[in-house]
């Protein structure tokens, strides 16, 4: 179920469908997808035989794979994506910090992560790409939350109960006078991040970046890595608003 008050539940077959073949290069069969949606796989077949016919799949061998109809649907976004934009940024970060640095969006209720270059060291933070993830409490969701206008952010608390509204404001405030988001083993126990966010001209989030790593390492170095993830975004920020064709 997805973070939507009042989901579709043959739209999000769909995208569940559509994001499970986006990240397996060989494709995914009938039985994966059915299991992972927790969905009866005469559903999920019709929903797969209908994607297959408008070309947004391609069945190969009794697996499915992303079809040439996305890719088309998507070509006159494509002519550079934030990744691309990003990344001598993102490395240099990691770099400089010595920690994995990812880059994610906002995709509905959740954040993805489209990018991340990882540090040298041998116990590091490794992300998979392109699994979506709550907005609270990942420092990178946080950001998204804190731009969130006060309408829909009382929705996401009315929704969300198991989290303290004061406590989840105070902390929102927080970010808005900083610009750094941290999340300080909320997700992951023995893992650390700092954010910040990427924004357009127009000030709106499109995307952020955070530097993450073990508690052991991220502790005593947690604001510096903030200050230092905080000038990235804002590299990343003036050359995002420089592409505004970007597709974020």
């Amino acid at each position: 179920m997805r973070g939507a008050a009042h989901s579709h539940r043959t739209v999000d077959r769909v995208a569940g469908i559509l994001e499970a073949a986006a990240v397996q290069p060989d494709g995914v069969r009938l039985a994966e997808v059915a299991d992972r949606l927790d969905a009866p796989r005469s559903s999920i077949h019709s929903l797969l035989k209908g994607l297959v016919a408008v070309g947004y799949l391609v069945e190969r061998e009794g697996s499915y794979v992303i079809g040439p109809g996305l890719s088309a649907l998507l070509a006159p976004r494509q002519e550079r994506s934030i990744v691309d934009v990003a990344r001598a940024d993102v490395a240099d970060l990691s770099e400089r910090v010595e920690e994995t640095v990812l880059l994610g969006t906002r995709v509905g209720e959740s954040i993805v992560y489209v990018y991340q270059v990882e540090c040298r060291h041998s116990i590091r933070y490794s992300a998979q790409l392109g699994q979506r993830r709550p907005l609270y409490p990942p420092s990178i969701g946080k950001l998204f939350l804190s731009d969130m206008d006060q309408r829909r952010l009382d929705a996401f608390l009315r929704h969300h109960r198991e989290f303290d509204p004061d406590a989840v404001r105070a902390e929102l405030a927080e970010i808005r006078e900083t610009g750094v988001a941290y999340n300080r083993e909320e997700t992951v126990k023995g893992v650390m991040a700092a954010a910040a966010a990427i924004r357009k001209a127009d000030g709106r989030v499109v995307a952020a970046i955070s530097a993450t790593g073990p508690a052991y390492r991220m502790t005593d170095r947690l604001t510096k890595i903030g200050e230092e993830v905080l000038q990235t975004a804002g590299r990343i920020s003036k050359a995002v608003s420089a592409n505004p064709r970007l597709w974020a």
